[in-house]
């Protein structure tokens, strides 16, 4: 049998807003996963692909097996899905599990449910490249912050009362509209929303222009003496305004949530939500897609029409965006992260020192393993040798294969497995 177990050496992608040279998590995992990777210090290291995406394929690092990439191999050997997946995503890897080092913000954007997926392909082919959908999900390996989803409805009034320059781009008859919309009308809520979201976004460039800079002033000068500028959330607006200044993204702030994860902590970005990630490192996992309807904080092909026709409306508080990870009922070292779609799971595997042989037990799914830290031989009936696994080191794991760690580590291990739980 041809190995079925096996690691991968994976595709950085060095985008602009990365976190730069060793700042970046995805630069030191690796540089520890490959110490004949030379990390450039002035260049951004901003996502690590680990999967099968076109744009991002992972090599395989097994010279036994004669595919080079993992794409490559998977269409050679569907079964290593596991049945289930393979039925259901058509041969294909369902997700791709990344690892994403944020310095500065991330566009403010969306992602398509399937149906405008596939309608947005047949038109826009070249903005928009497949036809699937793109739920994601975030779990913080540093403290990590991301703005995601509407504000409840009283926080986004405040600041159409306490920032005039806001209440000028929307206009008066919207500003009323939502200040008069009642909690006991979701839907008259929603639509007041979507038009106040839309008269920001489409408002004329060298208005909001204008309006900006005299916030940014106020707000800038208001610090300096030293006033409180929560009221009109100036920390991050000047934040977000030296980093892309003259952006309308710079407003979106006072309509989208701010989310802060603690270390462990997820999110959860479904279909249509609206969000932007803003500093931090995270593993992320996501349907195997590339669809993203971007409105600003990006110097990208912008789509405001599409992005404001496809939002969802509904605001909650920001507590509700974090999903919580529930441990295993069936070993107490794994917590489950388990999203309201099909397309993927992760699982964050704890092990203590105190234990030297742990077993990654099998399942009826291909997954992905990644080591964030910890030493440790691992052994398999389906692997071709000894591995031997170190933060960085990335491994596939096909369906109904199990792997024994033996532990060297001081510390303990912390690692994550994406997997697909149909």
């Amino acid at each position: 049998f041809p190995p079925a177990v096996f690691p991968l050496s994976c595709v950085v992608q060095n985008y602009s807003w990365g976190k730069v040279g060793l700042e970046s998590e995805v630069a030191k995992l690796v540089a520890s996963g490959d110490p004949l990777v030379q990390i450039q210090p002035d260049q951004p290291y901003a996502e690590l692909w680990m999967g099968a995406h076109p744009r991002g394929d992972a090599l395989i690092r097994d010279n036994r097996i004669p595919q080079k990439t993992l794409g490559q191999w998977i269409a050679d050997n569907p079964a290593c899905l596991g049945a289930k997946v393979k039925d259901a995503f058509q041969g294909h890897l369902p997700f791709l599990f990344k690892v994403l080092s944020v310095n500065t913000a991330l566009s403010v954007q969306a992602h398509p449910n399937k149906e405008l997926a596939a309608k947005l392909h047949a038109q826009f082919p070249e903005h928009y490249p497949d036809a699937n959908h793109k739920p994601e999900m975030a779990i913080a390996l540093t403290p990590f912050e991301g703005m995601c989803g509407f504000r409840p409805v009283e926080e986004i009034v405040s600041f159409l009362q306490n920032v005039p320059e806001l209440r000028a781009l929307i206009g008066e008859v919207a500003a009323e509209q939502l200040e008069r919309s009642g909690s006991d009308d979701p839907r008259g809520v929603s639509a007041a929303l979507r038009v106040c979201f839309t008269r920001l976004m489409k408002s004329e460039k060298k208005f909001f222009v204008d309006q900006l800079n005299m916030l940014v002033k106020r707000i800038s000068q208001e610090a300096a003496e030293g006033k409180d500028t929560s009221g009109s959330n100036g920390e991050l607006l000047l934040r977000l305004h030296s980093q892309y200044p003259g952006d309308i993204g710079c407003f979106t702030i006072y309509f989208l949530n701010l989310v802060r994860l603690e270390p462990g902590e997820a999110m959860f970005l479904g279909a249509n939500e609206p969000h932007a990630y803003l500093h931090g490192d995270c593993v992320e996992v996501m349907a195997c897609s590339d669809n993203t309807v971007r409105a600003g904080l990006t110097p990208k092909f912008i789509d405001v029409l599409t992005l404001c026709e496809m939002l969802n409306y509904t605001p909650a508080p920001s507590s509700s965006k974090i999903l919580p990870a529930a441990q295993s009922q069936l070993d107490p070292h794994v917590y489950l992260y388990d999203p309201p779609v099909p397309d993927f799971t992760i699982m964050r595997i704890e092990i203590p020192a105190s234990i030297k042989l742990y077993l990654i037990s099998a399942m009826d799914s291909a997954s992905i393993l990644l080591v964030i830290q910890g030493t440790a031989v691992g052994t398999s009936t389906a692997a071709a040798s000894e591995m031997s696994l170190h933060r960085g080191s990335v491994l596939f794991v096909s369906a109904n294969e199990s792997i024994s760690l033996h532990l060297s580590s001081p510390d303990g291990m912390l690692l994550f497995r994406a997997c697909c739980l149909l």
